[in-house]
């Protein structure tokens, strides 16, 4: 299998599936095992942790730069969709709506969001379900703040309004 080496310099936020929207801090030259590697550094500041990975493995583990506008446009179209809650059981569901999130593609992430959500009107969650809506709204949220440089709780506010109008 061939790996293409994906160029990010320091400064570029990047989403790293299982974890996020991180920011390149450093590339680092580090020799393991006897051998001569590359890294990049990866700083995740809402979960306070340090990531290294390689640079010629950063495409096989999904890396990626930020959203392009077209995708957050269709993430944000996704959003005033119809919730689409299929009738399996919650545990199969909440392992569809966890391989979504840790996909780390915005528009899966943003279907997990608008089949989770509940308006005022409707039943409260439960706890593993609002877990589950918070992981992936969280996620939504950290991307969107850092395309458009707004906080956190602003692009969270600005995902539940495009939810209150749907």
């Amino acid at each position: 299998m061939a790996t293409t080496v994906l160029s990010f310099v320091v400064g570029d936020y990047v989403v790293y599936p299982k974890h996020g929207v991180g920011r390149v801090v450093e590339v680092q030259s580090s020799e393991i095992a006897g051998t001569q590697l590359e890294l990049y550094v990866l700083r995740f500041e809402k979960e306070r942790m340090t990531l290294r990975v390689p640079t010629n493995k950063a495409e096989g583990v999904g890396m990626r730069k930020l959203s392009s506008q077209a995708t957050l446009t269709e993430a944000l179209t996704t959003l005033k969709g119809k919730p689409r809650i299929k009738r399996t059981m919650w545990s199969r569901r909440a392992q569809e709506y966890e391989a979504k999130i840790n996909s780390g593609d915005l528009v899966s992430i943003a279907e997990v969001v608008r089949d989770l959500h509940r308006a005022e009107d409707q039943p409260e969650q439960s706890y593993s379900e609002r877990q589950i809506y918070e992981a992936a709204i969280g996620r939504l949220a950290r991307e969107l703040a850092a395309m458009e440089n707004i906080d956190e709780p602003a692009a969270q506010l600005k995902i539940e309004q495009v939810l209150k109008a749907a």
